[in-house]
C-alpha cells in the first residue's frame, strides 16, 4: 500500500471494459482545464484527453529558465511545441524556444488523484524529442489509468555548453538542460492536480539519455522533493562531466565557431543554425563529435551522481533500473562496417574502441571464446560491447543502491526484434513496450500476441511502481528488491521471469577494470 492505493487495485480492470469506461469518462470530461498557469484546451484521442505544447518556461540563451503563467487566459494545447535545435532532422519544427510539455489524462479533476508518470526523452544530451511517436502517452494513460506527462528541454550547446569559467554571466550554462527539467517538475507539482494527477505520487522515467538525466537530477538539491520514484531505462550517469574536460570541449566548440575565449558574449548573437553546425567540432577527449552533458559546476551539481557512492539525497526514493540484453545492436547495426566481415583475426581490433574502457581486447576475446565456445565473432562482439560499455553503469548504480540499503528493482529486457531478428533486444526496444506504441514508426516489437503480452507486463509494472513504489503485480512472478546476495532481476519477455545474477560471468569479467562514464 502507498497513498491509499493497493497494487491489486491499480491493475484491476485494465482490460477492454476498463478502456471503455476510460473512454466514456474522457468524453464526458471538460476539454478545458483551469490551472494556476492558465486554462488549457485540449483534444480527445482514443478515449483520453490530450494537452500538447503547454509552455512551462522561457529561457535566455545559456541562462536558467524562468516559469511562465497566464492565470485565467485560455490557451490552445492541441499541437506539440517546437523541439530544441539539433542535428537530428527528424524532429521539426526546431527552435530555442522549446520549453513545452504534454499531458494525457482520463479524469481532469483534482479528486481523481492518479499517479503521475513524467517521461524524459533520450538521444544522449544532444538530440531527441518526446514528440517521437514512440513516446506518445495516450495508450499508457488509458491502460494504466495514470496521468502521463512528456517533457522537452534544451539540449547540446543550448543546454550544456560550459561557459562559466569564461564569463560569469553564464554561471548556469553547463546545466541549463537539467534546470529546464527541474522547472518542468515544479510546473507538474503546482498544476498537475487540475489534470487529475497526484503531486505526491510523481514518477520520473526516461530511456537512454533520459535515464541519465534522471540519475543526475536525483543528486541535484534543486530537484529535492519534486518526485517520489524514478525509473531509468538503459540510461545511467555514474559520473558527470568534470569542469576541466567540459572547458576543453567548450574551447573546441568555440574554435569551430571562430569565437575567442575572451569574447564568449558574442555567442548570444550567433544564429542557432550556426551553433548546431558547430556540434561536429572534434571532441578533444573522446574524438568524434563534441560531447555535451551535465557539468560538475559546484553550483547546481556538487558531486557525481553515483561516485563514490549513491547520492544520499535520493536514497529514500524507490528506483527501478533496467537495460536491454543487446544494447549495442542499436548503435552498431548488423550491416555496419564494424560488424561486416568480422573474423577471429580482426575481432579484437574492431571491438576495442567500442568497449569504451581500457582493457586488453585480445584477452577479452580469449576469455569469451573459452567461456562460450559455440559463439561466433559477431555474438562475442555484441555481448562484450554491451556488457563493457552499456550495461556496466547500471550494474554500478544498482550495487551502490544495494550497499546503501536503498530500495531498487532491476530488470532486463530479453524481448527481441520481430522485424529484424539480427538486432536482438536492442537499445530502445523497451520504449514501445512501456508506452504501448507497438505499431508506431520505429518500433520493431511487432503487434502480435507476444508483443502485447510483453508490453502488458512492463506497463503494469511501471504503473504499479508509479502508484506504490513497488513494481510487483499479479501478472508477474514475485520481483524482489535488488541486493548483493541474489541480485534478483526481472527478465521481461513473452514469459517474464526472475533470474538471480543473470550474466554473472560477464559482470565479473569487466568488474576488474575501472569504469568512467563515457563523455565525463
Amino acid at each position: 500500500m502507498a497513498g491509499g492505493v493497493s497494487r491489486r487495485g491499480v491493475i484491476a480492470g485494465l482490460g477492454a471494459g476498463a478502456a471503455l469506461t476510460l473512454s466514456t469518462r474522457a468524453l464526458a470530461a471538460p476539454s478545458a482545464v483551469r490551472t494556476p498557469a492558465g486554462t488549457f484546451e485540449g483534444d480527445v484521442e482514443g478515449g483520453v484527453l490530450s494537452f500538447k505544447g503547454i509552455r512551462y518556461g522561457r529561457a535566455p540563451r545559456f541562462g536558467a529558465a524562468v516559469d511562465v503563467a497566464a492565470p485565467g487566459k485560455m490557451i490552445q494545447a492541441r499541437e506539440f511545441g517546437p523541439v530544441c535545435p539539433q542535428s537530428d532532422s527528424r524532429y521539426r519544427p526546431q527552435s530555442e524556444d522549446c520549453l513545452f510539455l504534454n499531458i494525457w489524462t482520463t479524469d481532469p479533476y483534482p479528486a481523481a488523484r492518479k499517479p503521475v508518470m513524467v517521461y524524459i526523452h533520450g538521444g544522449a544530451y544532444s538530440n531527441g524529442s518526446v514528440t517521437d511517436p514512440l513516446n506518445d502517452g495516450q495508450r499508457l494513460a488509458a491502460r494504466g489509468d495514470v496521468v502521463v506527462v512528456t517533457v522537452n528541454h534544451r539540449l547540446n550547446a543550448f543546454g550544456y555548453l560550459y561557459l562559466a569559467r569564461f564569463d560569469s554571466r553564464f554561471a548556469d550554462s553547463g546545466n541549463c538542460g537539467q534546470l529546464d527539467l527541474i522547472l518542468a517538475l515544479k510546473w507538474v507539482r503546482d498544476n498537475i492536480a487540475a489534470f487529475g494527477g497526484d503531486p505526491a505520487r510523481v514518477m520520473v522515467f526516461g530511456q537512454s539519455g533520459g535515464g541519465a538525466k534522471i540519475a543526475t537530477i536525483m543528486g541535484m538539491s534543486a530537484a529535492a522533493g519534486l518526485f517520489q520514484r524514478a525509473a531509468t531505462m538503459s540510461g545511467q550517469q555514474v559520473t558527470a562531466s568534470g569542469p576541466i574536460n567540459a572547458t576543453a570541449r567548450t574551447r573546441a566548440f568555440l574554435a569551430k565557431l571562430g569565437v575567442a575565449e575572451s569574447d564568449v558574449g558574442r555567442l548570444l548573437d550567433v544564429p542557432a543554425e550556426a551553433l548546431v553546425d558547430a556540434l561536429d567540432a572534434t571532441d578533444p577527449i573522446l574524438g568524434g563529435g563534441v560531447y555535451f552533458g551535465p557539468v560538475l559546476d559546484m553550483k547546481w551539481l556538487t558531486r557525481h551522481p553515483f561516485w563514490p557512492d549513491a547520492n544520499p539525497q535520493s536514497l529514500h526514493l524507490p528506483l527501478m533500473l533496467g537495460n536491454v540484453h543487446d544494447e549495442t545492436r542499436a548503435f552498431i547495426t548488423p550491416d555496419s562496417p564494424k560488424v561486416n566481415g568480422l573474423t577471429w583475426d580482426n575481432l579484437a581490433e574492431r571491438m576495442a574502441p567500442e568497449l569504451r574502457i581500457d582493457i586488453l581486447p585480445e584477452w577479452v576475446v580469449a576469455q569469451y571464446r573459452a567461456q562460450f565456445p559455440g559463439w561466433s565473432p559477431t555474438e562475442i562482439f555484441y555481448a562484450a560491447t554491451t556488457a563493457g560499455r552499456s550495461w556496466r553503469g547500471q550494474v554500478i548504480e544498482a550495487e551502490a543502491r544495494a550497499r546503501a540499503g536503498a530500495p531498487a528493482f532491476v530488470y532486463q529486457v530479453d524481448y527481441t526484434s520481430r522485424t529484424d531478428p539480427r538486432r536482438g533486444a536492442f537499445h530502445t526496444m523497451d520504449i514501445p513496450l512501456v508506452f504501448g506504441t507497438l505499431d508506431a514508426p520505429g518500433s520493431q516489437t511487432g503487434t502480435g500476441a507476444d508483443a502485447r503480452t510483453a508490453s502488458a507486463a512492463m506497463q503494469d509494472s511501471f504503473v504499479c511502481f508509479a502508484a506504490t513504489g513497488d513494481p510487483n503485480h499479479s501478472g508477474l512472478p514475485r520481483w524482489p528488491k535488488y541486493d548483493l546476495t541474489s541480485r534478483s532481476t526481472m527478465i521481461f519477455d513473452v514469459h517474464s521471469r526472475v533470474a538471480n545474477d543473470p550474466r554473472r560471468w560477464q559482470r565479473e569479467l569487466f568488474a576488474r577494470v575501472p569504469y568512467i562514464q563515457p563523455g565525463t
